[in-house]
């Protein structure tokens, strides 16, 4: 973002009391939108950007307006109490009254330019050419309003209804229909009567069943409680204001069966998911990684209901205030513009990391993520339950799984696992019909815990 050149507290030329106040947006040879003092906003227009408005012919006489001087050049500005900002940063309108000025400035908007700013006092766009920009699509720029920034063209009459639950499916067409936006398919009343408010649809799995995580008593009865039960009975929820489950975090120490417990998670739900980290969305190039996650929450929406899975969001969801740079800022930015969209679009969000404290506070906040959950190393009494689990379906004579599940306390999950395997292929190798105790003592000799303080070492002395 270009620096703006004016200073707080110049005042306006002509009489005008007001004074300019903080800059909210500026960009390079387009305009400055700064906030006035004690209210209001005044946009200040760059020749350039002035010469574009007079071409762009829009409800707005131009030419008329006042002029502000500063450092050797004549600026006109427009100065208001109500609503104006880029498209980009509007807050989503809450209700048809709201949305029906933006409409009708869209439907009047010329074709090809590649940004605007919404002036509600005036009810009409200023648009202007940035650099590098894509054209505007009408279609996409009133979802994106509608929805609050998710990616969802207006022409998609079912994919908006479906986001933008505030709104009843006929104040979406006839705000579509204001914009001078085409819609694919109408629904109609009766049509949003058959979706009812569980929002039900051909491809809409069918109820739920009891999820289970063997060992991980806590974990499984949340899970059940805040995210199966939910969506196996949107109706009943919804009928009493709870909508689709918001963002779940799971915190713990490496190896302590977070990625187990989504990976069980995701299978139950038998959603399309979508993953996120550090390899799949990091780029060099300026503005790629943060259109890469755009992209992403764009195709999870498409496929509702749908699951993003967040690995190491320490990775890239870092405090912004501990300086990690422009583009980190912009990443994280885009993840708090993208997640609580995701929700009422039937997307649901986990993140995983091993380091919470390191995570943006912003990010933490409840409306991104509802619940931030401790994962610890297992117990003994999980470690025994998940070893019975396992070995249900595997020949073994262990009689007592309690002096293994012992041994294996406070190591990763992952752990119990490979014990088993290992075990498994010793009996094998013997010749064996089923594992014996011996063998699993053999594995865990062969297979010592990974800390620091326990590291077998193959080599020569």
């Amino acid at each position: 973002m270009a620096a703006s050149p004016f200073p707080r507290g110049l005042a306006l030329s002509g009489g005008d009391v007001r004074r300019v106040g903080r800059t909210l947006t500026a960009q390079h040879n387009a305009y400055w939108l700064h906030a006035l003092t004690p209210e209001g906003r005044v946009l200040i227009m760059t020749p350039d950007f002035h010469s574009a408005l007079i071409h762009a012919g829009v409800g707005l006489d131009v030419a008329a307006l006042p002029t502000l001087s500063f450092g050797g050049t004549d600026y006109r500005y427009l100065a208001v109490y109500g609503e104006m900002d880029e498209i980009s940063r509007l807050a989503r309108p809450m209700s048809k009254e709201d949305a029906l000025p933006f409409a009708r400035a869209l439907a009047a908007m010329p074709e090809g330019y590649s940004g605007a700013v919404f002036c509600r006092d005036y009810a009409c766009m200023l648009s202007v050419d940035v650099d590098g920009a894509p054209r505007l699509d009408k279609a996409l720029v009133l979802g994106r309003y509608l929805s609050g920034g998710i990616e969802v063209s207006a022409e998609d009459i079912v994919a908006l209804d479906r986001i933008v639950t505030r709104l009843d499916v006929d104040d979406l067409e006839e705000i579509t229909a204001v914009a001078g936006v085409k819609i694919r398919q109408a629904l109609g009343r009766s049509a949003r009567c058959e979706i009812s408010p569980a929002r039900k649809s051909e491809s809409s799995p069918p109820p739920f069943g009891t999820f289970r995580l063997p060992g991980r008593n806590q974990l499984e009865a949340f899970f059940n409680d805040y995210v199966i039960d939910v969506i196996a009975n949107e109706a009943r929820y919804a009928a009493l204001g709870i909508g689709f489950p918001g963002g779940i975090i799971l915190e713990g120490p490496t190896g302590c069966g977070k990625t187990y417990a989504v990976e069980k998670l995701v299978d139950h739900l038998g959603w399309k998911n979508f993953s996120i980290d550090a390899t799949s969305i990091a780029s060099p190039y300026i503005h790629e990684t943060s259109r890469k996650i755009a992209d992403i929450f764009a195709e999870a929406t498409k496929a509702a209901p749908a699951v993003i899975v967040i690995d190491e969001m320490d990775a890239f969801l870092t405090d912004r205030d501990v300086g990690n740079g422009h583009h980190r800022i912009e990443e994280v930015a885009e993840f708090l513009r993208r997640i609580p969209g995701a929700s009422a679009a039937r997307v649901l969000v986990i993140g995983m990391t091993n380091k919470i404290d390191l995570i943006d506070p912003a990010i933490l906040r409840r409306g991104r993520f509802d619940h931030v959950i401790r994962v610890d190393h297992a117990t003994p009494e999980e470690i025994e339950e998940m070893l019975a689990s396992l070995l249900r379906d595997i020949p073994h004579g262990l009689d007592d799984f309690a002096p293994l599940s012992r041994t294996l306390a406070r190591r990763p999950l992952s752990d119990v696992a490979h014990i088993i395997r290992e075990a498994g292929r010793l009996a094998a190798r013997k010749r064996k019909d089923k594992i014996g105790a011996d063998d699993f003592d053999a594995a865990l000799a062969r297979s010592p815990s990974r800390s620091p303080d326990d590291q077998r070492k193959i080599g020569f002395r």
